[in-house]
């Protein structure tokens, strides 16, 4: 099954679209640098390696402590491994030198000034006639459109997610703190085959949810009649990344209208989603909600963000946003409403972009009646 526990990342498939996207930025090689867009590209996993991709070849750059990592990771790719007495800089120029490159892109965004200044003066001499191409948001624009492997890879991540949740919801007491609260979700989702956390949970009693980044406190859950969960897992690289807000019967009358507010908006925006529809227009579903409600000024953050190997990818989900969906890209659409020293409450759900519309990845309930705290 493709996207199934055994299958393989299209890695080939990956550098042919890289390639195909070269004469656009108009370069005929780019050198990566950034970390998990060389395993993107690869498969590998180590760090402080680089990846050049050429018109016709790929070759990773990396040192010899790696050596049998990328023969078990990506055998059938050419690798330069370079001794402790080599510099990187060093081992790119070696390379560089027997090469045909005119034009070779360098991902600006993720190359600091110091190693700029330190490869101008090793390459300059070794390939003079290569002239460096600044690029930005090559291989994170591929990066946006997840192919079915990958999609697998978030399904799997939002299902230990979501069955770590309701292990954990069920087991609420008033003596827990947030922070017990947020080891405990970190704990089962690993015990479940996460590799970790996307981000370290937020857990919100309130009034604590009204901070839409808060950080959770030795604070015990007490009597609080609402409490805002955000968490995410990693499985094998991938995120998922979701939130709930929780209430007691106690939660008070203008809680329950903006909980309906929040998730009618909600509704609204996954409805807009489609192949071709801009951004902003999504969050603007979702925003003209809140706003009829005559909340607007509580909403304070865009709609949303894509999810993949990072928790926070491209497009964004914001009024602001120039982005268009595409097929493939999987998004998050979180609204939420904020009253400092109330309350706070946020409905995330993960969704994938599909050619007649969207598909919601995320399957917990989300109703009113579906969220209460039971402790």
């Amino acid at each position: 099954m493709i996207g199934g526990m055994n299958a393989k990342a299209p890695h080939a498939d990956r550098l042919r679209s890289l390639r195909q996207s070269f004469e656009t930025h108009q370069i005929d090689a780019l050198l990566v640098t950034d970390e998990i867009n060389v395993g993107y590209l690869s498969g590998f996993t180590g760090d402080s390696s680089y990846l050049l991709v050429g018109t016709g070849e790929a070759t990773l750059l990396s040192d010899r402590r790696y050596e049998t990592q990328i023969a078990q990771e990506c055998p059938e790719l050419a690798a330069a491994v370079r001794p402790p007495s080599q510099s990187m800089p060093d081992l790119l120029a070696e390379v560089l030198a027997g090469s045909c490159y005119r034009r070779v892109g360098v991902e600006s965004s993720n190359v600091t000034l110091a190693q700029w200044d330190a490869w101008q003066d090793r390459l300059a001499d070794a390939s003079p006639s290569i002239q460096w191409v600044p690029t930005a948001g090559v291989v994170e624009a591929l990066r946006q459109i997840k192919d079915e492997f990958e999609i697998g890879r978030i399904r799997q991540s939002i299902d230990i997610a979501e069955r770590a949740y309701v292990s954990v919801t069920s087991r609420l007491t008033s003596r827990m703190t947030e922070r017990e609260v947020a080891h405990d979700l970190e704990s089962v989702m690993r015990t479940l085959g996460a590799s970790g956390v996307s981000f370290e949970p937020i857990v919100g009693a309130q009034p604590s949810g009204a901070l839409p980044h808060y950080r959770p406190d030795a604070v015990p859950l007490g009597d609080a009649p609402t409490l805002l969960i955000d968490w995410g897992a990693f499985y094998q690289g991938y995120a998922s990344d979701l939130t709930r807000t929780l209430h007691r019967d106690a939660a008070s009358d203008a809680f329950r209208r903006a909980y309906d507010v929040v998730l009618a908006a909600q509704l609204a925006a996954i409805e807009r989603i489609g192949n071709g529809v801009a951004a902003s227009d999504v969050d603007a579903a979702a925003r003209n909600v809140i706003e009829a409600a005559g909340m607007g000024d509580a909403f304070k953050h865009g709609l949303g963000h894509g999810i993949g190997l990072q928790i926070h990818e491209s497009p964004r989900m914001a009024s602001v946003s120039p982005q268009v969906l595409s097929s493939g890209m999987v998004v998050t659409v979180e609204p939420g409403v904020y009253f400092e020293g109330e309350f706070g409450i946020r409905i995330e759900d993960d969704v994938l972009v599909t050619d007649s519309g969207c598909e919601v990845l995320t399957r917990l309930p989300k109703g009113l009646d579906d969220c209460r705290l039971i402790l």
